[in-house]
């Protein structure tokens, strides 16, 4: 009886967060010890971690679009903008639309550039100082303004467009490489692994919403994006190493 007394959202929630954390974790223990994995294999692997954990940071923050954001938007935005009332659920699909916009964009860019184009991993440092700049954007208005006043949405707009820069740096280029770096034994597995850099990054987010509020959120706001950008410094430190480990892998 105590044991579903315990059972209540907010701890099934936690449960649920550890497994998404622990999961790759495991998936990468098997494959750096199997002895299906050859050493350049293996190497690779190795190389795919920080990127990993990269893109695990950068879905958290990306996601809090979905909560966070829209919290801001319903309650700290000014809806009322030239003339038109805006449904603060509209905002979610700035989304979408900045990918639309950029997508042909970033292909001409990557295209033209050819061969000179950054490394994958220089693409993720990146695209993690871009995450972190979108929320360092947010404290400006928070400070100017507090929070309990009604800002201009082009706030919540400029901070879409810039977190989706970091989306076209990171997402797709996220896939390639998790393809180019599997083992062959592991390529189904290797792929999942993208997807679980979501998971984990969303179940890191369910935990650090619990400390948002109104009140805190030039801190909220500068910690993560913080964070983001030191991540991406150290990435950027990585850069060579991480492309020794990817074995001739661009």
């Amino acid at each position: 009886m105590k044991v579903f007394n315990a059972l209540t959202i907010s701890t099934f929630i936690t449960l649920l967060s550890i497994i998404a954390v622990l999961t790759p974790v495991a998936y990468f223990a098997v494959m750096l010890t199997s002895k299906k994995v050859t050493k350049q294999e293996r190497s690779r692997v190795w190389a795919y971690v920080p990127l990993f954990i990269a893109a695990a940071i950068f879905w958290a923050i990306e996601e809090q679009g979905s909560v966070v954001l829209a919290l801001f938007a319903e309650s700290q935005t000014n809806n009322h903008f030239l003339g038109l009332n805006i449904n603060p659920a509209n905002y979610q699909s700035l989304n979408p639309l900045f990918i639309l916009i950029y997508t042909p964009i970033f292909a001409t860019m990557w295209t033209k550039l050819g061969k000179k184009q950054p490394s994958s991993p220089s693409k993720f440092a990146i695209g993690m100082v871009f995450a972190g700049i979108s929320y360092l954007f947010m404290v400006v208005p928070v400070a100017m303004f507090g929070p309990h006043a009604a800002v201009s949405p082009l706030w919540l707009v400029g901070s879409w467009a810039i977190v989706e820069i970091a989306e076209l740096l990171i997402s797709p280029i996220g896939l390639s490489v998790t393809t180019k770096l599997a083992p062959k034994a592991f390529q189904s597995s290797m792929m999942s692994m993208w997807f679980l850099a979501d998971s984990a990054g969303q179940a890191v987010n369910s935990q650090i919403v619990k400390f948002y509020t109104p009140e805190n959120e030039v801190m909220y706001f500068t910690i993560i994006g913080i964070v983001s950008i030191v991540f991406a410094i150290i990435l950027f430190l990585m850069v060579k190493p991480i492309k020794r480990l990817m074995a001739g892998v661009q």
